[in-house]
């Protein structure tokens, strides 16, 4: 087909679908503004696509990544430094791009972090207490233009609407047992109890606990009860299956869009989804300081335009930035100059830990749940003294059960077992139920060597270029890594483990295709200066008023956290800042 064809104007347009579009869709409604949402992916629903009467495949959604986008669709160049050449990623690993409505949303594993106060001033509360001593060069510390104590209300309604099972730590002010400590101070309790501990878990909370530190549950979109959230949904109890990541819940249990948005969504009339609606870019008025729209292809290749007077890009991290850029808002990063603002911040997620055998165990690893594990957040943040060690920042040392499936734990063997034959076999029996993981989730910082801008060389099927992607681990995460791997170690060492293979995931160059994490953040970020954000803290951009970004491209820095529940606390904000400040002004909500 040929030509541009042109729907109906609506008051809002948001480009994707996932927790961030739903949510704030969800919102935009409820206020009476008539919503068009357009999803590149297929339309997925609970009840037709994850039936409970359906065997999980892992086959299919694990191995395969029958979820995610394929790379014909769309990929990222990559490369670890401004020297080297870029090449397109040809398997999905580091980054997983959803393809549905529901977008990442759906195959989450349901870890519900909120971040550290400290998280949200890092680039203040190092200055603060160190000045430059701890810092390395080249560090892009800053702060988000927003605190956790503005976030905290936010937060708060995203737990309720998910039904996050957890026990609280910081309680109004006050400390209370079983939880974080180090959390920033709640103003309720989470919606619903807690996970029950396996046994990995219960070894881990009794050894920490002896060496000083303060084990707690990890927060979970794996329900432990049933729940009504305040969007009228019902939620079921988690059957702790183990089949969370990567795949879709058919049992309600698992925090998503589908179980907990949508259902409230699809039934008024001023809502509108497009599935299978590849959106190319927005457009400009000719002063290019506002939006009219944004255009994209269906499926059958035909070319639309959808006008709209606000225009909120939701998509995946990655997409938010090649938005931003294709549409040209916003100054492009320069690497050379050290200016610009799109493409710069990004960040990735810096694990380590150790892999633990024991003789004489049986930790049922099948029991489990996508957030399933006990954590201790000593070492994470800045819970702890950094004074002389080389680096700030941390991570939160985990023990999981997240699953047992039978592919993915076939490399679960000690180092140096063939990989196949007699011998593999009689060493993975022996270690599906003996072997544990210690894994540490780390912070990560911007710096300016890291960045992402369009490619020069690639394009995608329509002609667009793609978004190329520099990253490597800066030295101060290769040193936080290494100081919290020991601590995995000694950890290991007294919970009796007879052999103990510590990892550090930033000990050499990255590669996408050596998945530690998925959590990729960045490039369109917030903050209170326009010299070094895209975005103000409400998400809107500072040069078109009426564009809007959310995701955890949004983020300046990565905290030592899963990044959804932060997602979703801004995409409420930023919700909340449209409705009751943006529809009667029509301009910049922070002045530049």
């Amino acid at each position: 087909m040929s030509g541009t064809k042109t729907r109906e104007k609506a008051d809002v347009v948001i480009v994707g679908l996932g927790w961030s579009g739903s949510l704030i869709a969800e919102e935009l409604t409820r206020a009476g503004l008539n919503v068009v949402a357009l999803e590149r992916g297929k339309w997925r629903d609970t009840a037709t696509d994850f039936p409970p009467a359906i065997d999980m495949d892992e086959l299919r959604w694990a191995t395969r990544r029958g979820m995610m986008q394929p790379q014909a669709v769309e990929t990222v160049t990559f490369r670890n430094n401004s020297e080297q050449e870029a090449l397109p990623v040809r398997e999905w690993n580091c980054f997983q791009f959803g393809w549905n409505v529901g977008g990442a949303g759906t195959h989450w594993a349901g870890m519900t972090w909120r971040f550290n106060p400290w998280d949200f001033e890092v680039g203040s509360k190092v200055r603060q207490r160190y000045g430059q001593a701890e810092t390395t060069p080249g560090l892009q510390l800053q702060d988000w233009g927003i605190t956790y104590d503005e976030l905290e209300p936010y937060y708060d309604r995203f737990e309720k609407i998910a039904g996050t099972s957890g026990t609280a730590g910081h309680l109004n002010g006050s400390i209370k047992p079983h939880g974080n400590p180090f959390e920033g101070s709640r103003s309720s309790e989470y919606p619903t109890p807690a996970l029950k501990d396996t046994r990995w878990m219960g070894m881990f909370r009794e050894t920490t606990t002896a060496m000083g530190y303060h084990p707690f549950t990890i927060p979970a979109g794996n329900i432990s009860s049933e729940w009504t959230n305040p969007l009228g949904v019902r939620m079921g109890p988690c059957t702790y299956c183990g089949y969370c990541e990567m795949f879709g819940c058919g049992n309600w249990s698992k925090s998503s869009p589908q179980a907990c948005v949508l259902p409230a969504l699809t039934g008024r009339d001023n809502f509108t989804i497009l599935a299978e609606a590849e959106v190319l870019h927005a457009t400009l008025a000719e002063d290019g300081k506002t939006a009219k729209g944004v255009v994209f292809i269906d499926a059958n290749g035909q070319r639309w335009e959808q006008p709209a007077d606000i225009v909120i890009f939701t998509a995946y991290q990655i997409d938010n930035i090649r938005l931003l850029l294709l549409s040209k808002i916003g100054k492009p990063y320069d690497h050379k100059t050290g200016t610009g603002v799109v493409g710069r911040g990004y960040a990735y997620q810096t694990i380590s830990g150790a892999n633990l055998f024991f003789d004489d165990e049986r930790f049922n690893p099948f029991i489990g749940a996508g957030a399933l594990g006990v954590q201790i957040d000593d070492y994470n943040a800045d819970n702890f003294d950094h004074a002389g060690l080389g680096f700030v920042g941390g991570a939160g040392i985990m023990a999981f059960s997240t699953n047992g499936r039978p592919i993915g734990m076939a490399d679960s063997v000690p180092q140096g077992t063939p990989r196949w034959g007699a011998k593999w076999k009689q060493a993975y029996a022996k270690s599906y139920q003996t072997s544990a993981t210690i894994f540490n989730q780390g912070t990560s910082f911007a710096h300016r060597d890291v960045f992402a801008d369009l490619d020069p060389t690639y394009t995608d099927r329509h002609g667009q270029p793609l978004l190329r992607v520099t990253f490597d681990y800066n030295e101060n995460d290769r040193r936080m890594a290494k100081y919290t791997m020991d601590k995995a170690v000694e950890i290991g060492k007294k919970a009796g483990a007879s052999r103990i293979e510590p990892f550090n995931s930033a000990e050499g160059a990255n590669t996408p295709y050596d998945q530690r994490s998925t959590h990729t953040t960045g490039g369109a970020v917030i903050g209170a200066d326009p010299a070094t954000s895209a975005l103000n803290r409400y998400g809107q951009t500072w040069d078109v008023h009426n564009v809007f970004v959310v995701g955890a491209s949004s983020f300046p820095n990565n905290g030592g956290y899963n990044p959804t529940a932060t997602v979703g606390a801004l995409a409420l904000y930023c919700a909340r800042g449209i409705i009751e400040k943006y529809l009667d002004t029509r301009g910049p909500l922070v002045e530049a």
